[in-house]
């Protein structure tokens, strides 16, 4: 008899071997997903035992997780900003620095009185976006999600669905070759930033996710430095731009903001100390 502590231990060990970090977590987590409940229910159900039928689909998804593949992938949820989200490969899976952005947008934001427009462009599959619209409630006129990608707005969509926020519209385009001159109060991005060079340093899990997703050209700011040159025809006077960039980047995301007529500019630092969030304000 394999009982639900027997299978999390050997789980654990064999995800240990194959070089996955925090073995533990990730099997504790795969093993309430099969179950369909919590991890406090799971330390309830340590002497259950496991039957056949629950065991076969769980070593498929231990195989999975073994060769790389992103936990969240295989859950097929990840949470974010308290809310669940549906994430598959059709889109980057969010990162824990991207609700930190969410955060500082929402202090940036936190006494403007009018409703706002707001664009999430390379939305992917929505997760700041429609955060940024659930947060605000009625300040949030509208936020509009804009990706290059048909599948990443086809997921953004069906959360969108799942969690019924209203006043969204989703968005086919290149950049902003597929919108109309429509004016924004906030203009945020989460954009490809990795440099080329860079692709062999990747783990195995962010190699699961689309590359359209991750890399920006040589020094990893192509598609940042067009966008920023792009969008002053966009903002509402005093309207304020939102970034997440790579490790190394600050100084030149500042360089190209304050280059293209934003003010007010200031990088925020991520939680381990790197200068991770650009913010800026389009002048009156």
């Amino acid at each position: 008899m394999t009982t639900v502590l027997d299978t999390i231990d050997k789980g654990t060990a064999y995800l240990k071997k194959k070089g996955i970090d925090d073995a533990r977590r990730n099997m504790q987590l795969l093993v309430t997903h099969l179950l369909k409940c919590s991890r406090v229910e799971l330390y309830l159900q340590f002497d259950r035992p496991m039957t056949d039928d629950e065991l076969a689909p769980l070593r498929e998804q231990l195989k999975r997780r073994a060769d790389g593949e992103p936990l969240q992938h295989i859950l097929g949820t990840v949470e974010f900003y308290r809310r669940e989200f549906k994430t598959d490969s059709r889109a980057l899976v969010p990162r824990p620095e991207t609700e930190e952005l969410a955060s500082i947008i929402l202090a940036k934001t936190s006494d403007q009185q009018e409703a706002l427009q707001i664009l999430d462009m390379g939305s992917g599959s929505g997760v700041l976006g429609l955060t940024l619209a659930a947060e605000l409630g009625g300040r949030c006129a509208q936020a509009t999600l804009v990706d290059v990608c048909h599948d990443a707005l086809a997921l953004a969509e069906e959360n969108n669905t799942l969690l019924g926020i209203g006043r969204v519209k989703l968005i086919w385009s290149d950049l902003f070759s597929n919108l109309e001159t429509e004016k924004y109060h906030l203009i945020a991005a989460n954009l490809p930033y990795i440099e080329e060079d860079d692709r062999e340093k990747l783990s195995r899990e962010v190699l699961h996710d689309p590359p359209l997703a991750l890399f920006g050209g040589k020094d990893g700011l192509d598609i940042i430095r067009e966008f920023i040159q792009q969008a002053p025809a966009y903002f509402h006077p005093g309207g304020i731009i939102a970034l997440e960039i790579g490790y190394n980047q600050a100084d030149a995301v500042e360089t190209i903001l304050k280059n293209n007529g934003f003010s007010d500019i200031y990088t925020h630092k991520d939680l381990n100390g790197i200068r991770r969030f650009p913010i800026a304000t389009f002048p009156h």
